[in-house]
């Protein structure tokens, strides 16, 4: 047998887990021999579906590279994060392939960053031209849906694309949300100027997901009818949240996770390769961007948001004093929602057969994200600074 951990699990309730290669053997009651502590929660790897760049790892840069993709893999690791979806932008039909292929190319050659990967999320280029639905995405490279150009980025990728992002109204969107649907693609509305009937139409032909709700659009809205009140009505659409407190105030956090409901809820980090960098202003390939002091990633002299420099362990602390809801289901909008969202219920949970996705945490006391412990993949240890185990280690 292998790893055996105990604590807490997101009931309060104390468990031993204990893994067996890659996957969870068995989940009980601890013994009385052993010793619980009393602020250490098991809980399940988180699973972050849109991942830009991190910790200074730029995955839509000019120079990705597969070595960019296994930096951010480890750089996640002290977050909680065990699996993820490499996320690559609107860009140039060159630099998206490069993109993707530097993603196949580093699942290829390693077989933990394969494990980490859970699919990629394409974001674009099939979006609304205008500022605000727009977002930092670079007009220059906007262009109308078409499939074949989605079976090249396809092929990039060795098959791997599982979310793909686009606004609905596009000449040929539709046609294209169902052609996504049907290979196995998750489609997902963002970046968006529709109208009703767009939205509804989007859904008829396989849409299951508002990408960021609530963001990627204009400044000013018609109090109603508008496009983040059709998508949150849409019982047919999931949505993710990036909950830093810049993206969503947090009275709008509840109302989102009330009105959509906990169980079509996905947290998401949005995360930048400014993640973790000292604030300032940067050069990325869509023009200058500012790090703010209070970790606020806009365009240059605008409001406009372009990505976050959130975590998603703090995404799950700030979900259960944002929303008012408890860390069970905070923790399971960050790891077994979106696993059941790309069809992957082996992830997110703590279950016998489940894969060995473990972390274990404590909760902060006063401010910031969840102080990981251990972080366990696939029955890996592979972040421990408390046993000397440390991203520089792990996976080498």
């Amino acid at each position: 047998m292998g790893l055996t951990v105990t604590g807490h699990n997101i009931f309060g309730e104390p468990v031993t887990v204990t893994v067996s290669g890659t996957v969870i053997h068995s989940v009980r009651s601890p013994e009385p021999t052993e010793t619980v502590p009393r602020d250490l929660w098991v809980l399940p790897g988180l699973v972050d579906l849109q991942v830009n760049g991190f910790a200074g790892h730029d995955l839509n840069g000019e120079g990705v590279t597969p070595d960019t993709v296994k930096e951010v893999v480890r750089a996640l690791w002290p977050h909680g994060v065990t699996r993820f979806c490499p996320t690559v932008c609107t860009a140039s039909h060159e630099q998206m392939i490069t993109a993707l292929r530097a993603v196949a190319c580093a699942c290829d050659e390693i077989e933990w960053v394969d494990r980490a990967v859970v699919g990629i999320h394409v974001e674009g280029p099939y979006i609304s031209p205008e500022d605000g639905p727009r977002g930092a995405h670079s007009k220059d490279y906007v262009r109308d849906p078409d499939w074949a150009e989605v079976q090249a980025f396809q092929d990039a990728a060795g098959g791997r694309i599982r979310l793909f992002t686009l606004a609905p109204e596009c000449p040929g969107a539709l046609d294209l949300i169902e052609r996504l649907s049907r290979s196995g693609i998750v489609p997902a509305i963002g970046h968006t100027n529709a109208t009703r009937d767009d939205i509804l139409a989007a859904v008829r032909a396989g849409a299951r997901l508002s990408t960021h709700l609530g963001n990627g659009a204009h400044a000013m809205l018609p109090r109603h009818p508008n496009y983040i009140w059709e998508q949150l009505a849409a019982d047919a659409l999931w949505a993710t949240l990036i909950v830093d407190g810049h993206h969503l105030p947090p009275s709008v956090v509840k109302v989102f996770v009330r009105a959509k409901g906990i169980h079509r809820c996905v947290l998401v980090s949005d995360a930048v390769w400014l993640a973790g960098q000292t604030p300032g202003t940067y050069q990325c390939l869509s023009g200058p961007v500012e790090l703010t002091a209070d970790q606020m990633i806009r365009v240059a002299g605008t409001q406009y948001l372009a990505g976050s420099a959130l975590d998603l362990g703090t995404a799950v602390v700030n979900a259960v004093s944002f929303a008012g809801i408890g860390m069970a289901d905070a923790v399971e909008m960050a790891s077994h929602h979106p696993a059941m969202l790309l069809h992957r219920p082996e992830l997110g949970t703590l279950v016998p057969g489940s894969c060995a996705d473990i972390l274990l945490a404590r909760w902060p006391s006063a401010g910031g994200g969840l102080e990981i412990v251990q972080t366990i993949a696939g029955g890996e240890v592979v972040y421990a600074p408390q046993l000397g185990v440390g991203v520089a280690e792990a996976g080498a």
